[in-house]
């Protein structure tokens, strides 16, 4: 595809056992600029020849999604980088300080000494399915093509 289009969709996101995991239909819909990796690349290489009024159902596997689990992204860390917070239970998360910037991980354990945090994007590992109707498709100015992203 030569120029990229930016694209307006709403979406319903399930997993295998068919829960609703995400949704836009009762908010705004998502708008996103083609070839900046906006939205994850399996889905956003499925709507590439969608136009205006097409419905899709696309299964993305966790290689075009959010990767494979990486086990290394679990680890137990002391209970003392929890400081100031009264009650850590599994589920919980934070906004970690890592050599790469900032990072959201989620508790998954809570031991006496040691909260097991996992740092992988909580869909990792699982296949997606969307639900997608094609609300708009326009050229982008300018300006969104030199900020990789919709204004």
């Amino acid at each position: 595809m030569s120029q990229p289009r930016v694209v307006t969709i709403h979406y319903t996101l399930t997993n295998d056992q068919g829960e609703v995991l995400d949704s836009s239909r009762d908010r705004e819909p998502l708008t996103y600029l083609e070839g900046s990796q906006n939205i994850i690349g399996g889905l956003e290489s499925a709507l590439n020849e969608k136009a205006q009024g097409d419905q899709a159902k696309v299964s993305v596997e966790p290689s075009e999604g959010y990767g494979e689990v990486n086990e290394e992204l679990v680890q137990p860390v002391p209970r003392s980088a929890f400081e100031g917070v009264e009650k850590i239970e599994p589920g919980m998360q934070f906004q970690a300080q890592t050599p790469g910037g900032p990072q959201i991980v989620r508790v998954v354990e809570v031991a006496e000494d040691n909260v097991v945090i996992d740092a992988n994007h909580p869909l990792a590992g699982q296949t997606l399915h969307f639900d997608v109707e094609v609300l708009d498709t326009r050229e982008p100015t300018q300006e969104e093509v030199e900020h990789g992203h919709v204004h």
